[in-house]
């Protein structure tokens, strides 16, 4: 049934210093914090998601050191916000519970647990604790490119059983084209008791029109980052987001005109590099490969003489997910070793 436009209400979830701090190598320094947290609130943003790029314990030898300890991070923007949620993203393996304490503890209010899209069982534990700490918890699927509709709704309602209060949906690579966006995101609709969410990657150029799909399809969280600062080509762009919502009279509750200023004149000058759809984006998106694999794979092209989009192709091709980023180099090297035989 189509729900009458005036009447639809869409949460918005920045994770401009999460996702974002893929695109500026993990560098947030409180004061970048505090300004972006601050003029999120203003914006009247309800979540704001921050922490590594890889999560809470991102911080590392193979996912890149941070500048700043993420859990001073997180005290930094609670300390500007009220009414905005402070959250952070937990990939189990990668962070643990005790991270998920500290993080509590230092004002964060809500838990992305995200596992790879057919991997939710291992959420069961981290879940239940972000709830023991009374914690808005979130299921999040990622590289939900890699398998049909029917079997993300089946790892949907498990994490919904572990005590989920949404789904999110991820499209972790950029890779899908929107009419797989609309079936995965009606599937676990109709499976699940709870809200659900979507995560795009423009890699395609596809992310805003991805979003725009999910929400037609049910989806009422959508991510998005200022000035799309993200992984890969990037994210949705949020202060566009907002304006094709206003449009579509969608409700967000979000101030446009703060937003706009906000990633003009915050957000813009922290950026190390233009968020565009590169031949090395574009190769994720077209591969299929995990969005923060993209400056690993530069690193490792640049080491080994090589083309960043034979690597990318050949990553797509073994169907890596995130998590195997210590492996990138090894693929280079194999692929430097086949050329001189």
């Amino acid at each position: 049934m189509r729900i009458d436009n005036n009447k639809r209400q869409v949460t918005l979830v920045d994770t401009t210093m999460r996702d974002g701090s893929h695109a500026v190598r993990h560098s947030y320094i409180p004061e970048q914090v505090a300004a972006l947290a601050k003029g999120l609130e203003e914006a009247r943003v309800p979540i704001i998601e921050i922490a590594h790029g890889d999560g809470l314990g991102g911080s590392s030898y193979t996912y890149g050191f941070s500048t700043t300890n993420e859990i001073e991070l997180v005290r930094t923007a609670a300390a500007q916000t009220r009414n905005s949620k402070v959250a952070v993203l937990l990939l189990p393996g990668v962070g643990t519970i005790e991270d998920l304490k500290r993080a509590h503890d230092a004002g964060a209010s809500v838990v992305r647990v995200a596992t790879h899209v057919t991997e939710a069982d291992v959420s069961a534990q981290h879940i239940a604790a972000a709830k023991e700490l009374g914690m808005m918890a979130v299921g999040f699927l990622m590289m939900t490119h890699m398998v049909g509709p029917e079997r993300i709704a089946e790892e949907a309602l498990k994490m919904e059983g572990y005590g989920a209060d949404y789904i999110n949906l991820a499209d972790s690579a950029g890779y899908l084209m929107p009419e797989g966006v609309k079936e995965r995101i009606e599937a676990v609709v109709a499976a699940v008791n709870i809200p659900v969410g979507f995560h795009a990657h423009n890699n395609l150029a596809l992310a805003m029109a991805n979003s725009m799909v999910a929400v037609e399809a049910g989806a009422t969280y959508l991510d998005g980052t200022l000035r799309g600062l993200g992984a890969g080509a990037g994210n949705t762009q949020l202060e566009v987001l907002v304006g094709v919502l206003n449009r579509r009279e969608i409700g967000t509750g979000v101030d446009f005109y703060r937003l706009m200023d906000l990633a003009q004149d915050v957000a813009e000058p922290l950026m190390q590099r233009p968020q565009i759809v590169d031949s090395g984006s574009l190769m994720l998106g077209y591969a299929g490969v995990y969005s923060s694999f993209l400056l690993h794979v530069y690193n490792a092209a640049d080491k080994f003489a090589l083309e960043p989009r034979d690597i990318l192709v050949e990553l797509g091709r073994r169907g890596m997910v995130g998590g195997q980023e210590d492996m990138i180099i090894d693929v280079a090297y194999q692929l430097t070793k086949q050329s001189a035989d």
